[in-house]
């Protein structure tokens, strides 16, 4: 058969119904096909655990294919993420152990249907960003042999852009869900801390650790996402989403920039930056310096300072045993251990301090942008200096998680000499839908291929599914934009979604005397369609909004002209005997242009 490769989740989808009659033999040739010797794996599946996978999703399949949305889809975990029937490795053989079950993310996953086919290379113990850091070998960039992938989820970065499978999952503490994407010319999704469960995973730092997302397009990236991400009570940093943060950014978002961007002599890497920020703005993004000095002190802290403590914690008694473990990795590592419980506290309240500093910077603006690496290494060049180069790979990722950032990597212009360049998304805990709405519009602007030369455009990304976090409202009078009351929508993190109408089943009256001037709408037999905006209010700050009406208006249920229901503004029967009906005008604003026109 031919190898699936470049496909999106969609057109997997279309593979596997095409396949529907046998899933497994379509997965086990697609393994079979790939190529033998590939260092980003450290194990893959055999025939019969696909078919095991398989055999335990087929009767629900059946019962209700709809809820099995990721139904015979393959993916890669790395491989310090536990999966049932895998040793679990870190990348340290004398590590390794059995896992008896799946991690909470890869068990959410499956449970949408996906099927996993093998465990991914990584820097040791998660501890670097280059991908190669490991005896399984050192993975390649994508688009040329000769420099690294990034790291540390290098081989589940090196699948997806390949085309091996359509989505893998990573993690990131430093940037290792990012820097790999960066250089592989794909998306990688680093989520809020606590979204995605840490439960079933061998923790690098495990305050600052994330799992992370990769794919070739925004939409898969979120669709994951939003399947193995949610509360778990069996990791104890697991977090309930506030549901307080922005549905989208604004049409026109208000971007920081460093003030001063690092490239270490890098004047390639540096060009293809520039070329990033004239394409942001080409997307009707403003852009306004900051001041970057926190974010690097910041970062600065994660590798050279008592955090260090965290990473000898989780490799524990490995540390006794140099000869076995990565030599780059002991040596950094170890030195964990040279610090004390007082260094431990004054770097928490450090990073505390930090860490305000930089969420009151980012709350003028609507998020930061970044470059995914200021440079790029080769293999040859990394082994003259594994630890510094390693560093400059984290200048632009590594307080994120330190500041609890949410993160969305993307493909950018690429540089002039044909190596991927990235840039990175980051804005406050929970904003991670609104910067993934935001990668859409960027995705379909570039109109650019991701992952492997050669491989096809995306289709034209839809919009994101509707969003439990947030509350659809369709407003028809004072709450329309540059309207009185808009301002109860914008302070309470509300985005405007689209202007449409009603279905024809309602009537549009002038209320007599309210300040300021309101409609009412009432539901008729004999009705006309009317003019609404919808708008998604953050579910935590619907309550506060619903507060401020006033009476003889309340929020009921709204049907619209293509059928959909969502909440919005009606009117108590009452208040309708001394309106006046203005529904022939067909909107609110078109009644006061009229009224305006007449007193002229």
């Amino acid at each position: 058969m031919t190898i699936m490769t470049g496909q999106t989740l969609s057109a997997w989808q279309q593979q596997i119904q095409q396949h529907i009659d046998n899933v497994p033999a379509f997965l086990i040739a697609h393994l079979a096909a790939l190529p033998e010797e590939d260092n980003a794996w450290i194990a893959r599946a055999t025939p019969v655990e696909i078919h095991r996978q398989f055999a335990e999703l087929l009767p629900r399949y059946q019962q209700d294919p709809a809820a099995l949305p990721l139904f015979g889809i393959p993916f890669a975990v790395k491989d310090n993420i536990d999966v049932a029937g895998f040793p679990t490795t870190a990348a340290c053989p004398d590590f390794a152990f059995d896992a008896d079950t799946d991690a909470t993310v890869v068990a959410r996953l499956k449970a949408a249907g996906a099927i996993v086919i093998g465990k991914t290379n990584l820097d040791q113990f998660a501890t670097g960003l280059v991908g190669t850091r490991s005896p399984y070998g050192a993975v390649v960039n994508t688009f040329n042999s000769d420099y690294v992938s990034g790291g540390s989820s290098s081989g589940s970065a090196s699948v997806v852009a390949r085309g091996l499978v359509p989505f893998s999952l990573g993690t990131d503490t430093a940037g290792s869900g990012r820097v790999p994407a960066g250089f592989n010319n794909i998306v990688g999704l680093k989520p809020t801390k606590g979204w995605f469960s840490a439960h079933g995973v061998v923790p690098a730092c495990r305050l600052n650790d994330t799992v992370s997302v990769f794919a070739l397009t925004v939409e898969d990236a979120w669709l994951v996402a939003t399947l193995c991400g949610g509360y778990d009570a069996a990791d104890a940093y697991s977090r309930h989403n506030p549901a307080t943060a922005p549905a989208a950014l604004p049409a026109e978002p208000l971007f920081a920039v460093p003030d001063r961007c690092e490239f270490f002599g890098d004047d390639t890497a540096q060009a293809a930056w520039e070329k990033a920020l004239d394409a942001l703005r080409a997307c009707g993004v403003r852009l306004q310096p900051i001041d970057f000095a926190p974010f690097r002190q910041l970062a600065e802290q994660l590798y050279q300072g008592p955090w260090v403590a965290e990473r000898a914690a989780a490799v524990g008694g490995m540390l006794s045993h140099p000869e076995k473990m990565d030599p780059t990795v002991w040596q950094i590592v170890s030195g964990g251990e040279k610090f004390s419980a007082v260094d431990a506290y004054n770097a928490e309240y450090l990073r505390a301090e930090l860490a305000r500093r930089i969420q009151t910077a980012l709350a003028g603006v609507d998020a930061l942008v970044v470059p995914t690496s200021p440079t790029i290494h080769t293999l040859d060049e990394m082994r003259e200096e594994p630890i510094r180069y390693n560093s400059q790979f984290g200048t632009y990722t590594n307080f994120t998680n330190l500041a609890d950032l949410s993160a969305l990597a993307l493909p950018a212009p690429f540089r002039a000499d044909g190596l991927p360049a990235g840039i990175t998304l980051l804005a406050p805990a929970w904003h991670d839908r609104a910067l993934a709405t935001f990668g859409l519009r960027w995705q379909q602007q570039q109109a650019q291929s991701p992952g492997a030369p050669g491989f096809p455009l995306p289709e034209e990304p839809a919009a994101l599914p509707l969003s439990f976090e947030h509350v659809r409202v369709a407003v028809v009078g004072a709450h329309l934009r540059g309207m009185p009351l808009n301002h109860q929508l914008i302070t309470r993190q509300a985005v405007f979604v689209e202007a449409t109408t009603t279905a024809p089943v309602y009537r549009l009256y002038a209320l007599a005397n309210t300040q300021p001037a309101k409609p009412g709408l009432a539901r008729a037999s004999e009705g006309c369609a009317i003019q609404v905006e919808l708008w998604d209010i953050p579910l935590a700050r619907f309550g506060e909004f619903v507060a401020e009406i006033p009476p003889p208006l309340g929020i009921g249920s709204l049907e619209l002209a293509d059928g959909r229901r969502v909440k919005g503004f009606i009117c108590e029967g009452f208040a309708l005997a001394d309106a006046q009906d203005i529904t022939d005008f067909g909107g609110w604003r078109n009644w006061l242009a009229r009224k305006e026109n007449s007193h002229v």
